[in-house]
């Protein structure tokens, strides 16, 4: 009896030991620069959060907040890295809707977007964006691009994040819907795609309204639609492709953080507290408006089941659209 009774006193020890070394840890969380993995390069659209995010994280947390673009194979370097990475709550992974395609183009990957990682939080959504290079495309409205693109099967292209990206797919969808051929030219990622936009060396891309919303003000892109319900407060005159005669043709795009399975529950716990104080603040509310996107707030297992069923959603439209990597 003597000898159970010291054991049940060690257990219980031990338990106090643990509960209070992890309440140490959340305490002391962060001791070192974090790192934020995005999968794609420089310039695109999950940039366009990540960096306001970051740089407002700095502040709340009182530690350097990096982002360390890691692109290719429409995100999925990144995301593989992301997944090897120190479950030691200082790298996180900045995963896109792009992650919840992947499994359907992908067969061999070597992480799974729903086992190999811990949900954060839902960082934005913002809806996609047809928009051409106005040198390139003589087309003002989504009506009469349709029609050219129908007359003349196969002479455009349009540029992407990569194949299996959330570009690759509304593309894809577009031509479905509207029984037109145009080429897919992939890139490794949204910036590379949205420069060869500017520049003419492609002519049409549906993109993320994060990464387009600045050279849409300055003239550089002209927009046709957004492929959303309604329109957004940042662009009041652009209409929806259902108001522009397409309709059923929605796609919205989104950001997420995610750490590496094993990381601490509470510094998980902590980050997803960080990030909702930090969505709060007017600046990045006001830059999520100019980029066309709400503030969410969603967490932990909510965001997860949004992911789940994301991962089901486009593995029935890859399915459906027979969509094959280039």
């Amino acid at each position: 009896m003597r000898i159970k009774a010291v054991h049940v006193a060690l257990l219980a020890a031990m338990a106090s030991c643990s509960a209070m070394t992890s309440g140490a840890h959340a305490q002391a969380w962060p001791q070192k620069q974090v790192t934020f993995i995005v999968p794609f390069a420089a310039g695109g659209g999950t940039d366009a959060f990540a960096r306001p995010l970051a740089a407002q994280l700095d502040t709340q947390l009182g530690k350097r907040v990096i982002i360390e673009n890691r692109a290719g194979a429409g995100g999925t370097v990144g995301a593989s890295a992301a997944a090897k990475a120190a479950p030691d709550g200082y790298t996180f992974f900045m995963g896109a809707a792009h992650h919840a395609i992947a499994p359907s183009l992908y067969p061999t990957l070597d992480y799974d977007i729903e086992k190999d990682f811990i949900p954060v939080a839902l960082i934005a959504r913002p809806p996609q964006v047809i928009v051409v290079n106005p040198d390139k495309v003589a087309a003002k409205t989504l009506g009469e691009f349709i029609a050219y693109a129908k007359a003349n099967p196969d002479k455009l292209s349009y540029g992407s994040a990569g194949a299996g990206t959330t570009h690759h797919l509304a593309g894809e969808l577009f031509k479905i819907l509207t029984q037109t051929k145009i080429q897919h030219v992939p890139y490794r990622g949204a910036g590379p795609a949205m420069q060869d936009l500017i520049a003419g060396h492609v002519p049409v891309v549906f993109d993320g309204l994060g990464s387009s919303a600045a050279p849409i003000r300055a003239g550089q892109l002209r927009a046709l639609a957004i492929a959303a319900p309604k329109r957004v407060a940042a662009f009041p005159d652009l209409p929806t492709a259902a108001e522009a005669g397409l309709p059923n043709y929605e796609v919205a795009t989104w950001y997420g953080l995610f750490a590496p399975k094993g990381t601490p529950p509470d510094v998980v716990e902590r980050m997803a507290k960080e990030l909702k104080a930090a969505l709060q603040v007017p600046a990045i509310k006001e830059a999520w408006e100019r980029n066309g996107s709400d503030v969410p707030d969603v967490a932990g297992a909510d965001f997860g089941k949004m992911v789940s069923a994301e991962v089901a959603r486009w593995r029935k439209v890859v399915t459906e659209a027979n969509v094959k990597l280039d």
